[in-house]
This record gives structure tokens, C-alpha cells and sequence, in this order.
């Protein structure tokens, strides 16, 4: 019997991304604020018993390197070495949120895969299922619940934000591929912001997102080497936006404007002054519940 099931799967944006040390495995820990946004892939799964474990992908996207490397197909393979499952799966992928923008398109079909194929096979276990999150990378673990949240260490400490202020954001994202890893290697030690004090994390929720509020420790490390990215940010405040800022370690940056005609009007004007970039309305989220579509 095949059993079914489609999602929405949002971005996301890091209101402040600040580094607060490095492992001595080498990874740098973090203190950041994630919020989901209303910019999606839709990840549908379909499953049925096999005696062996096969996993397909399809995809109109052909960019996104070997199926294998594919972040929703190594959820999949993961989910079911760890419960001793063997099942034939197949995955249909419909990108709209842009590769290796630091917005979190991968880590999110990754997640949704996690969701399905625990609510397919009726395993309730969400500690194994986050273990399983944290080994496929960092942002995975807040994808398997996405809503606003202060998320710090290596992306396993998640703490949810009741009453946080909805944003109206306008997406840019310049036509380069960032590599996490070369901005990672070259963030100086000087560079690291320290933990998020109360009253920045208070003023984020309330919406007051001052410069104070949005810092991003990765942000001058990557517009250093990818310039686009510091103009559409200067684009973006010559628009009217109230603050702007980097997502992740990039390339994509985010507006948050007044209002919704705010920022349409603004959208038009940046097409036209930065024809080759990507750009997108949204809103941050709250639950994922509002997103879900099911078959």
C-alpha cells in the first residue's frame, strides 16, 4: 500500500546571527533568532513497503548536485537506518526557495521529509528524530518545528518566542554562490558579537529592529568577498526599509518594511535597479500549522 503526504516547507531568516565560540571540533557556536517565512518548497512523500531501502527524487530543479548529496533524500535514508526500516520512498521536490542563499531551502525539505516519514510510519520519538536533525546539519533541528525561536550552540539548543511581532520583508538575493565555508574561514576572532543580551532579544520580539538588533557577525565577512550582497543591502535601506540585513552566511538579504504596499512598491523599484537578483515578498510566520497542506 502507498501511502502519501505533501507539505509546505518555508524559508527562513536570522534576525541576528552572532557567534559566540568555536569547538574545539572546529565549529563555531551561535546565539541567533530564526523566523520562518512565507516563502516555500512544497516536498511531497510517498511511501511503501519494499524489502530493501530505495529513495527517489524528482525534481525540475538541476542544480542541486547527485540525489545522494540532496539533503531530503540523506532525512530519508537517515530516518530509516535509524529505526530499521527498509521501505521503498519517493520524493517530489518543487524549489522556489533559492540554492545557497542562507535561507534555509535544504535544511527544510529536509525537515518536512523528517515529519512525513515519522507521521507515515507512526513513530513517535521526537528525541531520535532531532538527533537525526543535528547529524544532517545545523538548521535541520528547527525545521522538524519551524516558528520563531532563539536557536544557539551548534543548532540543538531551540527556544520557541511566544508573541513575536509578524514582519512584512521584501527578499533580495544576488545571483552568487556563497560558500558557508569560506565565510566561515574568514570570520576574525575580533569579529565574534558574544551572546545576545535580553534586551535585544526582548526588542526582536516586540519588532523594534534597530541596527543594534540586527547583527550578523557572518554579514561583513561575506559582503567582503561577494560585494553584491553589501549593495542590495544599501538598495534596500535607500527603499525605505527599517532595517535590513544578511540571512545565514548568505548571499540573500532581507528588508522589513511598513507595510505590505510598502513593500510591493519597493519590489518594483529594485527589479529595476538590480535586474539579475531574485526578489520576493513575504511575511514571517508563526506555527507551522498555519502552512501544512496534506493529501
Amino acid at each position: 500500500m502507498v501511502k502519501l503526504l505533501s507539505e509546505l516547507a518555508p524559508a527562513k531568516i536570522n534576525l541576528f546571527l552572532r557567534v559566540t565560540g568555536r569547538r574545539a571540533d572546529g565549529y563555531h557556536e551561535l546565539d541567533s533568532l530564526f523566523a520562518p517565512i512565507s516563502l516555500y518548497d512544497r516536498v511531497s512523500l510517498a511511501i511503501r513497503p519494499a524489502p530493501q531501502c530505495a529513495i527517489s527524487l524528482r525534481c525540475e530543479h538541476t542544480n542541486l548536485g547527485p540525489d545522494d548529496d540532496n539533503l531530503a533524500v540523506r532525512a530519508a535514508r537517515a530516518f530509516m537506518t535509524k529505526f530499521g526500516l527498509t521501505a521503498e520512498v519517493m520524493i517530489d521536490l518543487h524549489k522556489e526557495i533559492p540554492v545557497g542563499a542562507g535561507l534555509g531551502g535544504g535544511s527544510s525539505d529536509a525537515g518536512a521529509v523528517l515529519r512525513m516519514m515519522a507521521r507515515l510510519t507512526r513513530i513517535e520519538d521526537p528525541a531520535r528524530l532531532a538527533a537525526i536533525a543535528l547529524r544532517l546539519g545545523a538548521d535541520v533541528p528547527f525545521f522538524l518545528d519551524p516558528a520563531p525561536a532563539r536557536v544557539r550552540g551548534i543548532g540543538e539548543r531551540i527556544e520557541p518566542l511566544a508573541g513575536f511581532t509578524p514582519l512584512v520583508l521584501l527578499i533580495a538575493v544576488p545571483p552568487v554562490a556563497v560558500s558557508t565555508a569560506a565565510v566561515f574561514q574568514l570570520l576574525a576572532r575580533e569579529g565574534w558579537s558574544g551572546p545576545a543580551p535580553n534586551h535585544i532579544i526582548e526588542a526582536a520580539i516586540a519588532g523594534r529592529l534597530s541596527s543594534d538588533v540586527l547583527i550578523n557577525d557572518l554579514a561583513a565577512p561575506a559582503m567582503t568577498a561577494w560585494p553584491e550582497i553589501a549593495r542590495l543591502k544599501s538598495l534596500l535601506e535607500q527603499l525605505g526599509a527599517l532595517g535590513a540585513a544578511m540571512s545565514g552566511s548568505g548571499g540573500a538579504v532581507f528588508g522589513i518594511f511598513p507595510t505590505a504596499a510598502d513593500a510591493s512598491h519597493a519590489a518594483e523599484q529594485l527589479r529595476v535597479q538590480a535586474p539579475r537578483a531574485k526578489v520576493f515578498d513575504a511575511v514571517t510566520l508563526g506555527h507551522l500549522s498555519t502552512a501544512k497542506i496534506r493529501r
